[in-house]
């Protein structure tokens, strides 16, 4: 399915400015009215949207402040996340979990309701890909301390909300997006780059699921047309099995820097995702993890590349 077969559609996109969402917004505004809620405190997050054909809707999902969203919506593409730079549960529980709720309150009337959760949710389990049946723990406690917990107190809200309010809802759990707009795999080149360490964990090997944005775009009208009563949920990840170890090295095939490794207890630990149930609805996944490094230095970072003459 591609997403630009949504047309004439009044989308509301939060987190329009991220590194996920930016892309979704690129190829959903030209044929639909995609209005980007935030608060835009900064003026080039803004103007990046407005540039898409994007209309600002802006407020605050952590205040609650959501009088600004028009009731009459056809979708919701919830990507909004917060975090704090220091452990803070009740304010990135309110930021993260309850407004996740209010903003379902507030957009009842949607046709369909997807809502953008992580593989975070899991408890690793020792590089065997977690299925979404699989039990839930604290994965990324070890450098984001409130991240896990309250992505997974999104997701009860989440559920809770699509049942009260008879609101189709998706809850997909995101693996490692990345692309043209960056991602974790940029921040390696980068630190291979500088000559700094990637830390890395010796329960190797860090298996981890790319997904491009191309493929993440593509998905979008299918993960809405999979909303339902009680909510839906699956793992949003690439098709590929690769690893942070394989990634760094054609990264360093690519522009010649070489990654320098830190083994350390204090990284996250492998989480390959199973997407049988992804596959099942919307198809594997059409971009090679290779191609889509290839093409993400080339957009980001064609400096670095080696020369091909």
């Amino acid at each position: 399915m591609n997403a630009l077969m949504l047309e004439k559609k009044t989308i509301l996109v939060t987190g329009a400015s991220g590194q996920v969402a930016l892309p979704i917004v690129r190829a959903l505004a030209p044929q639909n009215r995609v209005l980007a809620f935030g608060r835009f405190q900064k003026a080039e997050d803004r103007a990046k949207v407005e540039a898409l054909g994007a209309q600002v809707v802006q407020g605050d999902l952590s205040r609650g402040d959501l009088d600004a969203i028009p009731q009459a919506l056809d979708y919701v593409l919830h990507f909004a996340v917060a975090r704090s730079p220091k452990p803070d549960y009740d304010g990135d529980l309110a930021a993260n979990a309850e407004a996740a709720g209010l903003l379902m309150a507030r957009c009842a009337r949607a046709k369909a309701f997807l809502h953008c959760s992580t593989a975070a949710v899991y408890q690793a389990k020792g590089g065997e890909p977690a299925r979404e049946s699989d039990p839930l723990g604290d994965h990324h406690r070890v450098m984001m301390p409130t991240y896990s917990i309250c992505k997974i107190a999104a997701e009860a809200v989440v559920r809770t909300g699509a049942r009260s309010l008879g609101l189709p809802t998706t809850i997909a759990r995101l693996g490692v997006p990345y692309g043209n707009n960056g991602g974790w795999p940029w921040y390696h080149l980068m630190m291979m780059k500088a000559g700094v360490p990637i830390p890395l964990h010796p329960r190797g090997p860090n298996r981890f699921p790319l997904l491009h944005e191309d493929d993440y775009v593509r998905h979008i009208e299918g993960l809405l047309a999979l909303a339902s009563v009680p909510a839906t949920i699956v793992n949003w990840a690439g098709s590929e099995d690769t690893s942070l170890e394989a990634w760094c090295a054609y990264l360093g095939e690519l522009t010649g820097l070489e990654p320098k490794f830190q083994s350390t207890e204090q990284t996250l630990e492998a989480l390959p995702l199973d997407v049988a149930r992804l596959e099942a609805k919307l198809g594997a996944s059409r971009v090679s993890w290779r191609d889509g490094l290839r093409r993400m230095v080339e957009a980001r970072n064609p400096e670095l590349l080696r020369s091909r003459a």
